[in-house]
């Protein structure tokens, strides 16, 4: 759970601050001959400010639950 909750803060940090991630993909490739032609498309995921708040108390949650469940007191 702990590993769950830090992955929704890293998600949660990166909506919040970079509002989503940008990545570029190969579209087409065309060889002619010695020459490579490539088409990049660049696309982006795009994360709500609210979903990257949600994911940081979320994280936040995990991660302070599982370690208070280490730490209860046998009585």
């Amino acid at each position: 759970m702990r590993t769950i909750g830090i992955l929704l803060i890293a998600i949660g940090v990166i909506g919040v601050v970079w509002g989503g991630v940008s990545y570029v993909k190969d579209r087409d490739t065309a060889h002619l001959g010695p020459i490579n032609v490539v088409v990049e498309s660049k696309d982006r995921i795009s994360v709500p400010p609210v979903v990257g708040v949600a994911a940081l108390v979320a994280g936040g949650l995990l991660v302070v639950m599982s370690s208070r469940k280490g730490a209860r007191l046998i009585t």
